[in-house]
């Protein structure tokens, strides 16, 4: 009788977890992924097809305003450093006589917008700075910018489409279409401009450098990504003892291992694999993950950028999260 029973919970926690898809958990519905998701799907589309290797989320200190400016995306290849800026604007984009960018979506709705390669000219500047400080001087015309129009009901006006720094949907189509057959004038004069590669030394210190500097905490569950800050953990008194030690200062990033098909006896605990912080070089591969257990309710305090206050999540429904410097 026993060992029908223990079958069937075993029966019932799999057939709970096939039609709910795991642990859900509806807090990451209600924050704003979109936009942290498209990020990190435009940086992979340019490292297929350029090469090199892409940041995402960076914070670097603005000497001006004594702040950090928030760069989305840096890429980084053998012949440039690129800045990019994403904006899903959807609607007709064209420039207004003020200077700033008018999103036309229908008749009725208007949205007028600073011009994002104003914006991101002066993040150039910022990085550019900060590469400087920790020793790396560019040459001229190694550094550029790009604002990426990915939607595909985003229409552009001439004003908009003729600068060079803007890449709109038809263009990032067209990016897409010839990862390997040769360059359209528009890709030759935004990634080519008859610039040689950098030397290895160079291209190293840069990515040594970006991997190292400041950035957003990324939030990861399934198949969705959020940059943030990670603010806590919070649970019962037992595993708030087992966590007490891993601070931000210590460690670099959390993998966490899904409970056990027993979980319906509410005996349950889920791993958590922690790496130690390494402040002189990129990743964790060099060292041994360390573990802990914790119940499934405990939660992660997590700050989505750009949300007026923090969430929480189960940490059984994230795979990851890794902290910034």
């Amino acid at each position: 009788m026993w060992l029908e029973i223990l079958c069937g919970l075993v029966v019932f926690e799999l057939l709970r977890r096939l039609f709910s898809g795991g642990d859900a958990d509806d807090s990451f519905l209600d924050a704003d992924s979109n936009h942290s998701d498209l990020l990190f799907a435009v940086a992979s589309r340019l490292e297929k097809i350029y090469g090199g290797k892409s940041y995402v989320g960076l914070r670097i200190p603005d000497p001006d305003s004594g702040s950090r400016q928030h760069i989305e995306i840096v890429l980084v290849t053998r012949k440039e450093v690129m800045v990019v800026a994403v904006r899903s604007f959807s609607g007709f984009v064209e420039a207004g006589k003020d200077g700033n960018w008018v999103i036309v979506k229908d008749k009725k709705h208007t949205e007028t917008l600073p011009d994002p390669v104003i914006e991101i000219t002066r993040q150039v500047e910022i990085l550019e700075s900060y590469l400087e400080q920790r020793g790396v001087s560019l040459p001229k015309g190694h550094l550029i910018c790009r604002v990426v129009l990915p939607n595909q009901n985003c229409r552009t006006a001439l004003s908009i489409d003729s600068q060079t720094e803007v890449i709109s949907f038809e263009k990032w189509t067209e990016l897409k279409s010839e990862p390997k057959t040769g360059f359209s004038n528009w890709i030759k004069d935004a990634f080519q401009g008859g610039k040689g590669e950098m030397q290895d030394d160079l291209y190293q210190r840069l990515n040594l450098i970006l991997s190292t500097a400041p950035m957003w905490d990324r939030l990861e569950r399934k198949d969705k990504n959020l940059l943030g800050e990670f603010v806590e953990f919070k649970g019962n008194q037992e595993d708030m003892q087992e966590l007490r030690n891993l601070k931000r200062s210590k460690v670099g990033q959390f993998d966490i291992q899904k409970s056990s098909l027993f979980s319906a006896f509410g005996r349950s605990r889920v791993r958590i694999l922690y790496a130690p912080r390494d402040y002189r070089s990129e990743g964790t591969s060099n060292f041994e993950w360390k573990e802990v257990a914790v119940k499934p309710t405990t939660e992660v305090i997590f700050h989505p950028l750009n949300s007026k206050k923090p969430r929480k999540f189960k940490v059984s429904s994230v795979t990851s999260l890794r902290l910034g410097v």
